[in-house]
């Protein structure tokens, strides 16, 4: 798959929802994007080179896109995705929390070989491409060796993708990391940052995916947060995720000992404490949501949407893992969107008095802008403005679960699928074209996929 950008490439005459404030929704508008970066939205914009090859294949001219009947949206951005897990799909769709725990980190886990990592993440990378996610942050606790992340980062890169890979800990010798363990985050991570990712503007980026006071001893986040510090790269950490953890008030714990900063994102939190909550507004932290996963896998706790909102935190919304739910987040957004409406409704928000019924561009903003912002990436993607990178998706408006539009946002929150989506552009690279996904890659991700899948459940 290449990864070489036609100079120029302009999206014409589409119904342009840019979630910038400053330039609003508009019809029969334009997008103009050079080298990667968006330089101009608005009417009537000048077309492409007169030397492009048309078919925007790469050969270095412009290509037009016609963008008449469609919705032209910033590319959706998932926050927080164990897409090493993609290739055994639903597996876990029946359990409870606590089952998935035992299935897929302690059952299968530790029979993941790199070429399964590999096998997992370029299907579900291409998969999210497929759903209009131009952004996924792989939350990759996996590592099982160095060439495990090897492999996780290597399939991300050659899905076409921006992502950001969460360096986690092994699965093997399990216990020994995740329950109240006093190791600190393996070293590899140092490598990784300095062999593999040490570019923080490239299509590829470093985080630390955490484990927490929840699953270590304070003194071993102390260190792993003072090394991702020293890397200069941000850390993401499950929390209350379940009642048991919640106890645990591992964000307050963190608080107290002077840890808090707005590098860091929490994922899930839905029994954490209202106080917790009011820390992370106060340091400036951000918040991984999955209202689906939290929702519907027992065990989890309610999605905390409501007290995000009531403290006016950084949120972004995320699939989580293909084992339990959809991978798209057009069923993130209708679910968030359910959830906090039935919260109001049925009062199970302390906050009903003081909170409005979630929008449908509240919730949009959460998947574009906001999922931008949760990753520290809202200076580069999130909207569609001039100056930012030319992540770009558009979707058939003349669909018939869609047609006919009165509100494109509406629209793309209450009924969108990713079968609705035409056009994906990932850094001025079409990925996905007149709804089939650019090159060959989906036939080797389904191969590999396949056979990563017979032999990890044939196990």
């Amino acid at each position: 798959m290449t990864d070489r950008a036609p100079r120029r490439i302009l999206i014409e005459n589409g119904w342009v929802v840019t979630g910038d404030p400053a330039i609003g929704t508009l019809t029969g508008c334009d997008v103009l994007i050079e080298d990667g970066i968006i330089t101009a939205v608005g009417p009537d914009l000048p077309g492409a080179d007169a030397d492009a090859d048309g078919g925007g294949g790469g050969g270095g001219g412009g290509e037009v896109i016609d963008a008449r009947d469609m919705i032209v949206i910033p590319g959706l951005v998932d926050t927080h995705k164990h897409t090493w897990q993609s290739a055994v799909r639903h597996r876990c769709a029946g359990l409870d929390l606590r089952s998935y725990f035992g299935e897929m980190f302690g059952r299968l886990g530790p029979l993941y070989r790199p070429e399964d990592v590999y096998a997992g993440n370029l299907l579900g990378a291409l998969s999210a491409i497929d759903a209009g996610t131009t952004t996924l942050m792989d939350w990759s606790h996996v590592q099982n060796s160095p060439e495990h992340s090897d492999q996780a980062v290597a399939a991300l890169r050659d899905s076409g993708i921006r992502a950001v890979f969460g360096h986690g800990w092994p699965l093997v010798d399990l216990p020994a990391w995740i329950a109240g363990s006093d190791r600190p985050h393996t070293g590899d991570v140092r490598r990784v940052r300095r062999e593999l990712l040490p570019d923080d503007d490239a299509r590829v980026t470093l985080h630390l995916a955490g484990r927490g006071p929840e699953l270590s001893t304070l003194d071993a986040t102390r260190a792993d947060l003072a090394m991702a510090r020293d890397l200069g790269i941000r850390v993401s950490i499950h929390m209350g995720c379940g009642p048991e953890y919640g106890a645990m008030a591992a964000i307050a714990q963190l608080d107290r000992a002077g840890l808090l900063g707005p590098d860091l994102t929490f994922v899930h939190c839905s029994e954490s404490a209202d106080d917790e909550f009011a820390m992370i507004a106060g340091c400036g932290a951000s918040v991984a949501l999955a209202p689906h996963h939290e929702q519907a896998l027992p065990g989890i706790g309610h999605t905390p949407i409501d007290r995000v909102r009531a403290f006016g935190i950084t949120a972004g919304l995320s699939t989580d893992t293909e084992t339990a739910g959809p991978a798209d987040l057009f069923a993130q957004m209708r679910a968030a969107l359910a959830a906090h409406r039935s919260q109001l409704a049925e009062g199970r928000t302390r906050f009903a008095g003081r909170l409005d019924p979630f929008g449908v561009a509240e919730v949009f903003a959460m998947a574009t802008q906001g999922g931008a912002d949760t990753l520290g990436l809202g200076d580069r993607i999130g909207s569609l403005t001039p100056g930012k990178r030319a992540d770009v998706v558009l979707v058939r408006a003349t669909d018939p679960n869609l047609f006919p539009v009165a509100d494109p946002v509406a629209a793309l929150v209450c009924s969108a699928h990713p079968g609705n989506v035409d056009t994906v552009v990932v850094d001025g690279v079409v990925r996905k074209r007149a709804g089939s996904l650019a090159g060959d890659g989906i036939g080797r991700a389904r191969e590999l996929a396949l056979a990563s899948h017979r032999r990890l459940l044939g196990a």
